[in-house]
């Protein structure tokens, strides 16, 4: 980075920088995404089209939760590399009528005939292509019926309206993106195996600008916006479903489906710095480990560190913070999570309490296996509404196009979230992380997940917050909460470069430029070993994530949103209040 950058950024920084500028983080000096007129609405997410969805939606009487099923919904439908009616997602609602926050668990299901024997091979080891590709590798989707609920309980519009955006694209087509392009012909292979994916995908060229029509997608969603949760979980879909899954060697029944039960909780809250945080409780993971690691990270004064033992206190928080994710945390409904304990501050006190402030702990177990750089899997929107209603939404197929698999004349793609689960006790899964009972798979029980749309607010701001990113996206949310409460703005939150660590495997992953070289020469010396993404040497790697966010700032009532410039297809505006 040239000087002047890296001081311009310092300065946007308040001097006091939660980590090292990037190249990718300058756009963040220039924040011309913040709005200066009355409160209105705002909205960031994956894909421009998606936002401006929403924001249509908003203009024809909708509030926050008709903007998000339509975003949702659109999202879908533009980045199937991400998201869809056939995988699912977390929903972080507030309710500024009652001033209720509530959290829609719209997790996947496994299905009853999905044994852990089925992803094994012959040998009894854990055999991704099981996993990750094809009918065994699929949950019971969830998104729909989360779009139900938050169309017929928090929406002011009808179910039909807030669809109709998606199934106008669907109908009429986007250009297809670098990524999505690139995506498909990494997975083109394993996709071209069932004759539903081949009948959407190689109708026209995959090539970046070629225009991508979506006919059967734009049936299924016609019918869902038609009957609502029967016009996916039952009848005509629900058939096609279940047929496709059969034709490609799998097994759902109809009783599966039509019994998808969405799962209303209680979100994690916590405070940290004057911060009321809000976050996703279990079946996430990331309420839990970030109400932990912040916990832990509270008493110092991390803006006043240098570089080195700033990111060398948050490191350790990260890696005790995984760690119980690994032994404790699954499906509350299946497993007896010792929440209470997790979230307490003498519990935190204790983790605080074994950190060598001059020296990495080493992990109980060293793993040579790199965490996958994941960001295109999973996408996140934000919003908030002129009544002060928002919206924090992560949803995801897993992996790159899920599992691959279309059931025909659904033009649904399913996920493939199965891998999600301990298939195998101690064995890691596709993002390099292992689990044990507490995330054993069982017919209905949903995998555990890294996902965390998360809320702040202080006596000033609010903000709301999210990435995909696989295991990535707790540290990212944590990031993010570190540099709103250093007083970044949205757009220079979005850009943060980003560092992480997951207990194992036990390195320090980091994207180019975000930890400077004299940082990592002195994390070197305490012990900590620095890669890049995929275990790459550190700086030759890639950057990842695509966070979204939006800003309220009540002392001038005015909003502002942070696009992630990793994404050039995401997109963040604002709108007037009329």
């Amino acid at each position: 980075m040239k000087p002047s950058m890296r001081v311009l950024l310092l300065s946007a920084l308040l001097s006091a920088p939660i980590c090292a500028a990037s190249t990718s983080a300058v756009a963040a000096a220039n924040d011309s995404s913040a709005a200066t007129h009355p409160l209105g609405a705002a909205i960031a997410s994956g894909h421009k089209l998606a936002t401006d969805a929403g924001l249509e939606i908003i203009r024809a009487g909708g509030n926050a939760f008709d903007a998000a099923v339509a975003v949702s919904s659109t999202l879908g439908v533009v980045e199937p590399i991400s998201s869809g009616l056939g995988g699912g997602g977390f929903y972080l609602l507030h309710d500024a009528k009652t001033g209720k926050d509530v959290f829609l668990d719209a997790r996947e299901q496994s299905p009853e005939s999905a044994t852990p024997d089925k992803f094994l091979d012959k040998a009894g080891n854990l055999d991704p292509k099981k996993s990750q590709d094809g009918p065994w590798s699929a949950g019971i989707p969830g998104l729909p019926a989360a779009l139900v609920e938050m169309a017929t309980k928090y929406g002011k519009l009808s179910l039909k309206q807030d669809l109709q955006p998606a199934i106008r694209i669907a109908t009429e087509g986007f250009p297809i993106y670098a990524r999505m392009a690139s995506g498909y012909a990494s997975r083109r292979a394993e996709m071209l195996q069932f004759p539903g994916t081949r009948e959407v995908y190689e109708r026209q060229p995959m090539t970046e600008g070629t225009l991508f029509k979506q006919p059967e997608l734009a049936h299924t969603l016609q019918l869902f916006a038609d009957k609502g949760f029967d016009g996916f979980y039952r009848g005509e879909t629900a058939q096609k479903l279940i047929a496709g899954v059969k034709q490609a060697g799998g097994k759902w029944t109809p009783q599966e489906l039509a019994g998808y039960t969405l799962k209303v909780r209680a979100p994690i809250e916590f405070k940290y710095h004057g911060w009321d945080i809000v976050t996703a409780p279990p079946s996430s993971s990331g309420g839990i480990a970030l109400a932990s690691m912040l916990q832990m990270l509270e008493p110092y004064d991390l803006h006043k560190m240098d570089e080195a033992h700033r990111v060398h206190f948050i490191v350790e928080a990260e890696r005790r913070a995984y760690r119980d994710r690994t032994f404790f945390l699954g499906d509350p409904d299946f497993t007896t999570i010792p929440e209470k304990t997790l979230l307490s501050r003498d519990y935190a006190q204790g983790l605080r309490s074994t950190i060598n402030p001059d020296k990495a702990t080493p992990s109980d177990q060293l793993s040579g296996n790199p965490t996958p750089l994941e960001d295109d899997e999973t996408t996140h929107f934000s919003i908030i509404d002129a009544d002060g209603n928002r919206v924090a939404a992560t949803q995801t197929v897993n992996l790159l196009y899920g599992s691959g698999l279309i059931p025909k004349g659904t033009g649904v793609l399913l996920n493939d979230e199965m891998d999600d689960f301990a298939l195998k006790p101690g064995t890691p899964n596709a993002f390099g992380v292992m689990g044990y009972a507490a995330n054993a798979p069982k017919p209905g029980k949903r995998p555990l997940s890294s996902m965390t749309p998360t809320f702040m607010e202080s006596k000033d701001k609010v903000a709301v917050l999210g990435t995909p990113g696989g295991s990535r996206i707790i540290t990212m949310v944590l990031l993010g909460i570190l540099g709103y409460d250093a007083g970044l703005s949205a757009q220079q939150v979005a850009a943060l470069p980003r560092y992480h660590s997951q207990w194992l495997p036990d390195v320090v992953e980091a994207e180019p430029d975000a930890i400077s070289p004299e940082a990592a020469q002195q994390l070197t010396a305490m012990g900590h070993k620095l890669v890049g993404a995929e275990g790459k040497a550190l700086g030759s790697s890639h950057p990842w994530g695509n966070l979204q966010t939006v800003e309220w700032d009540k002392t001038t009532d005015t909003l502002s949103t942070g696009s992630d410039p990793r994404n050039p297809v995401g997109a963040g505006a604002v709108e007037a209040a009329r």
